[in-house]
């Protein structure tokens, strides 16, 4: 299983159609990748004369890759950002 671990920073605003801040920009930073290793489940495929094998990872959804070519994600830090409005810089 690969791990990635992530920073997101998140920039709000608000706006007369929805009063609540709310998202408009989202940027993750990658900040470490732990490799799950070769892949256990190989998937063949055929074009033509031609046969060989992929990860299951590059061909099948992830509930049907095996442990080491699926990725999860965790998000180490989530950072929210509120411009004030008007500011003169």
């Amino acid at each position: 299983m690969s791990i990635h671990t992530v920073d997101v920073v998140q920039l709000l605003h608000t706006c007369p159609a929805e009063p609540e801040p709310h998202p408009y920009d989202i940027r993750r930073t990658v900040i470490d990748v732990i490799d799950g290793g070769p892949c256990r489940s190989p998937v063949t495929i055929r074009c033509g004369d031609i046969v060989t094998q992929i990860p299951c990872g590059r061909h099948e959804p992830s509930k049907r890759q095996c442990g080491a070519c699926r990725i999860i994600v965790i998000e180490r830090t989530i950072t929210n950002l509120h411009p004030a409005v008007g500011v003169a810089g």
